[in-house]
């Protein structure tokens, strides 16, 4: 009598959810970020998964990892497999809870914009359960439990069907009792600290505004905008703030326009979402509430006159 075959061992989800994700950033630190959890995690799972199937997956290259030639092979076949998961359990859950919408943004979008408008679709939209997932990391629609998202770019999302929201635009803001009182000028603005961002810089308003100084290479730095725009209110010092994120802070006078130039930022806002979900009446709901809002908002990009340049 022939002995019997093992059984194939399937190493653990959370292992083939961290090669997936190396093999889409490129680095260990990026698929931490994206799964939310530490570098040894992801570093601890891959090394458990080479293990478990007896195939070296990754080398290491000077200070980063890579795939092998069998890593690759495997990572494509994982991807496929993890994405035909995740749509099996989308239709299981939405067959359990049909009133779900869910929806990824930026936090700063969701803290300084989203989230102070949306108890009124929530108020209108009784049958519908939002869920609102705020993060940096960009949602993957194949693989991610997500229906939607708002994000802040070109409106290039291959993929996926990509409707323009807004515009942005950045101005000069600062609270009204900042030490040193409000500056008078721009070329004032070499006295004060002048905030910074990760990704928005400060020399294009500089160059709008006359002034002919290169990017401030001092002072803090924030990499979520909201953050920015708190430490800014907190009198820490002056931000270039966006149109999109200033909410009502100069309503509230806890912020002031310092000068009347205003510069188009090159990224726009749009809503995203899979083609799978075109015609979906919670989706409808969603973009036509968020079209209201926008039409109300007083902080609708407005590009003044630039001042001559200074001489």
């Amino acid at each position: 009598m022939a002995s019997p075959t093992s059984a194939l061992h399937i190493p653990p989800l959370p292992a083939l959810r961290a090669l997936e994700a190396v093999a889409r950033t490129g680095s260990i630190s990026r698929a931490a970020d994206a799964l939310h959890v530490t570098h040894g995690a992801i570093s601890h799972q891959l090394k458990g998964l080479e293990d478990s199937i007896g195939v070296r997956l990754v080398e290491r290259v000077g200070r980063g990892v890579r795939l092998t030639d069998e890593g690759e092979r495997f990572a494509s076949r994982v991807r496929v497999a993890l994405s035909e998961l995740t749509e099996a359990m989308r239709e299981v859950t939405e067959r359990r809870n049909p009133r779900a919408f869910r929806v990824t943004v930026m936090p700063s979008f969701a803290a300084r914009w989203l989230l102070p408008r949306v108890g009124r679709f929530v108020t209108a939209n009784r049958d519908i359960d939002l869920d609102v997932r705020a993060t940096p990391v960009l949602a993957d629609f194949r693989r991610d439990d997500v229906d939607a998202g708002i994000r802040y770019g070109g409106g290039s999302y291959p993929g996926l069907i990509a409707e323009h929201l807004m515009d942005d635009a950045f101005f000069v803001a600062c609270s009204p009792r900042i030490g040193g009182g409000v500056p008078a000028r721009p070329a004032d603005l070499e006295r004060y600290t002048l905030l910074r961002s990760e990704d928005e810089f400060w020399e294009p308003w500089f160059r709008a505004a006359g002034l002919d100084w290169p990017e401030p290479a001092r002072g803090p730095k924030y990499e979520d905008a909201s953050h920015l725009m708190q430490a800014a209110v907190e009198g820490q010092g002056i931000a270039l703030a966006r149109t999109s994120l200033v909410g009502n802070d100069l309503a509230n006078g806890v912020l002031v326009r310092v000068f009347p130039v205003t510069v188009p930022s090159v990224r726009r806002y749009f809503l995203v979402y899979p083609p799978r979900l075109a015609g979906s009446p919670k989706l409808e709901r969603f973009r036509e509430w968020l079209h209201d809002e926008i039409a109300k908002d007083e902080n609708v990009p407005t590009v003044h006159p630039q001042p001559p340049r200074a001489k």
